[in-house]
């Protein structure tokens, strides 16, 4: 008697996820159909900004400016510049050259939930 209930928890074991209906082949099912979304996701296009700073004039002085003119931003030198993905800040940095050509090095992410907030 104890080895047909055995054999019983042995043939229960050996068991596929779908054939027993657990919730893990339902998370593998979620898990895949996630990464999937993803791969979607990452042939999308997005715009990336590099903000240096920002500054506030009236049309006046705008429409006197010239080759030449300089205006102030509200940043100072050193600070570390914004960098916006289809408007939203997602990090901070500082510019580097990289070749001939500028580029933009990453020195703080901002946090994901306080960018999903500002949405």
């Amino acid at each position: 008697m104890q080895d047909e209930t055995a054999t019983e928890e042995t043939d229960k074991s050996d068991a596929t996820p779908e054939e027993t209906g657990t919730a893990e082949s339902e998370s593998q099912k979620n898990e895949r159909a996630s990464v999937e979304n993803l791969r979607v996701l990452e042939n999308i296009d997005v715009r990336l900004t590099v903000e240096v700073g920002n500054a506030e004039i009236k049309i006046r002085d705008l429409l006197r400016l010239n080759e030449g003119s300089i205006v102030e931003l509200d940043r100072l030198a050193g600070d570390p510049l914004d960098i916006l993905v289809n408007g939203t800040m997602i990090a901070q940095g500082e510019v580097v050259m990289v070749g001939e050509r500028f580029g933009v090095r990453f020195s703080e992410i901002v946090d994901p939930q306080k960018r999903v907030e500002n949405l």
